[in-house]
């Protein structure tokens, strides 16, 4: 019924403009617009009980609502994915709001269920995003890659563009994480994220996440053996296709 709360309310920032991709969401992607394929994905997940793509372009809008989908037109001038999910969060009334990549097409329900499942059970956060082990080695200097750190209770530390943890002596081994996917924010925290100024450190590696730990904020960051492709790059494109293809990376 109108005006009911909902558990969790999912939203996919997607904006038209892009310097490495031009007009990126309607961008084919092996035959189907890129945020199509975001909106596939989170329509597997049992938790979310309504999806909006929020855009600020007519084009996109169309699209999904040709497929059936929810859209809304939000500001140009929002500096984060995040402050967009916060735009549209503030019409609807849920417990948790999903922020999802709009150029994520290999989220899934699965990644989600398990964000807010953790989220459910960790009171105390009121942020949870994923933390997948690196496997393959290219990706530790990538600086389009995040890497992250955190504690024994999965407390995020840092979120780095730089390889984190350094290994200072020759031999000395570590594991090395990075964040993938959705941000799964409770409904409260995410206000109160919009509504701080960006800090230093966020400004500096350009991560949102940093924001919150520098508002000395926790993090939960929950492991997930799922690995993703986001497109951001020709060469991102052509790996995805490829995945597609042979089901490899």
């Amino acid at each position: 019924m109108p005006g009911a709360i909902i558990e969790t309310l999912a939203v996919i920032p997607a904006r038209m403009a892009s310097t490495r991709l031009p007009e990126k969401p309607l961008l084919k992607l092996a035959g189907r617009e890129l945020i199509l394929r975001v909106l596939d994905g989170v329509r597997g997940a049992s938790s979310v009980d309504r999806i909006i793509v929020a855009t600020d372009d007519e084009r996109i809008a169309a699209a999904v609502r040709a497929e059936g989908g929810e859209a809304m037109m939000t500001p140009r001038d929002l500096p984060t994915g995040s402050d967009r999910a916060a735009f549209v969060a503030r019409g609807i009334e849920s417990r948790f709001v999903l922020n999802v990549q709009g150029d994520d097409p290999m989220v899934s329900g699965a990644m989600i269920d398990r964000m807010i499942d953790a989220l459910r059970n960790n009171c105390d956060c009121g942020l949870a995003v994923l933390a997948k082990k690196i496997d393959r080695p290219d990706e530790i200097a990538r600086d389009s890659v995040v890497k992250m750190v955190f504690d024994g209770s999965y407390r995020a530390l840092y979120f780095s563009r730089s390889p984190i943890p350094f290994a200072r002596d020759r031999g000395t081994s570590a594991d090395y994480f990075k964040h993938i996917g959705p941000y799964a924010w409770r409904r409260e925290t995410l206000f109160e994220f919009a509504s701080w100024e960006q800090t230093p450190l966020e400004r500096a590696e350009s991560l949102e996440m940093l924001r919150m730990l520098e508002r000395g904020r926790t993090i939960l960051c929950v492991p997930t053996d799922v690995d993703s492709i986001e497109i951001d790059t020709p060469e991102d494109v052509r790996q995805f296709e490829r995945y597609i293809k042979e089901g490899v990376f």
